[in-house]
């Protein structure tokens, strides 16, 4: 079996459309129908697979498809890319169509979403902590693990197992833990959800998001939705997540390794730094199944200070890390949460380590922290 680098560099290799080692960006939104007349009627009841051939590219284009052949190994499922991770949520949500939600903390779009589908259907929502028996056949629980804006992980095999005694389903948002570091069909996922925008794309230039499902009657009702919602990727998108999905193994590898090592430090030194209270970090988690679920710690953790000016301040302190909010990126940012969603204490900043030098990294938040 082919590895991920492998994978993430040949996978579409059999979508190649013209002699060129690195794929052309296909600008066009309309592609000529064949001239063979037993092709035209091959192509107009093909209804179930309208990635094949490239039509009209709000239904699929040779970016998209090969975006999707790509990730397809990488994720171990059959993958539907969107323009954004908002969009495959809310895709996930319009398919299942689920009358109560359990939902706990996480990303605040994807409650900005559930509250839509409360205000016009009704949906119901729970939390994951409350009672799964009113969950039943079709419902959902969605499970955002490593969570934002912590890094720390939720048990997936024990969510699964709730989910199933009442015939709901589980969606496992992996963005902050992308292949290599963790595959949530092993641990009984239904349904898998990645903001492409983060560690696939890996360079903050340009937003997408990804559903994966292994049974391949939801993705084509996925693909069949997608053409109506109107949330296809984009032309230069796919080119640079084709691009960027070449170097995903080795840039996750390494900001895995930097920012266990970062939180490492920090933790065994907390003393050194007066306003610094707490790190937050799936490394630090003693609970057992991390072992089995997590190959390598996500790159990102937050860190509590005393107080909510020097969470202000701090950022202004350091010389590679840029303030800004997101995730994933070749370059390491911090980010006062509060900033960009309400709900996170004023008092916590999240970091996202990039792929720059360890000791650069490390050394420069000391001194920010020292000041």
């Amino acid at each position: 079996m082919t590895g991920l680098s492998t994978n993430a560099i040949h996978a579409a290799d059999h979508l190649k459309r013209v002699p060129d080692v690195i794929p052309p960006i296909n600008v066009s939104t309309t592609f000529r129908y064949s001239s063979n007349p037993d092709e035209l009627v091959k192509a107009a009841d093909n209804k179930e697979n309208i990635d094949d051939t490239p039509i009209y590219s709000r239904l699929a284009h040779p970016g998209s498809n090969s975006v999707e052949a790509l990730l397809g190994p990488i994720v171990k499922g059959h993958s539907v890319v969107y323009n954004s991770g908002l969009s495959a949520f809310f895709a996930a949500l319009t398919l299942f169509n689920p009358r109560t939600i359990a939902i706990g903390k996480g990303y605040h779009g994807c409650h900005g979403i559930v509250d839509i589908f409360k205000r016009n259907q009704g949906l119901v929502q729970i939390g994951l902590d409350d009672d799964f028996s009113v969950l039943q056949k079709g419902d959902i629980v969605h499970l955002e693990t490593p969570v934002n804006p912590d890094g720390t992980y939720f048990d997936i095999s024990y969510y699964a197992e709730k989910a199933h005694k009442y015939g709901a389903l589980l969606m496992v948002d992996s963005t902050f833990a992308p292949p290599p570091l963790q595959d949530p069909f092993q641990h009984g996922a239904d349904i898998v959800m990645h903001s492409a925008t983060k560690y696939f794309g890996g360079h903050s230039d340009l937003l997408a998001g990804v559903l994966v499902t292994q049974d391949r009657e939801i993705k084509n009702q996925l693909l069949n939705d997608r053409v109506f919602l109107g949330s296809n990727i984009g032309n230069l998108e796919s080119a640079l997540l084709i691009r960027s999905l070449k170097t995903l193994e080795l840039r996750v590898l390494q900001q895995s390794r930097s920012a266990t090592r970062i939180v490492e430090y920090l933790s065994q030194n907390i003393g050194q730094f007066p306003d610094l209270v707490e790190i937050v970090h799936g490394s630090l988690q003693k609970d057992s199944y991390i072992a089995t679920q997590v190959t390598a710690h996500t790159p990102v953790f937050s860190i509590k200070v005393k107080s909510e000016d020097f969470a202000k301040r701090l950022p202004s302190k350091l010389n590679f890390f840029e303030h800004a909010t997101s995730l994933g990126g070749v370059e390491s940012l911090i980010e006062w949460r509060a900033l960009s969603d309400a709900t996170v204490a004023p008092d916590i900043l999240r970091i996202s380590i990039g792929i720059e030098n360890s000791d650069d990294l490390l050394n420069d938040l000391i001194q920010a922290l020292s000041q």
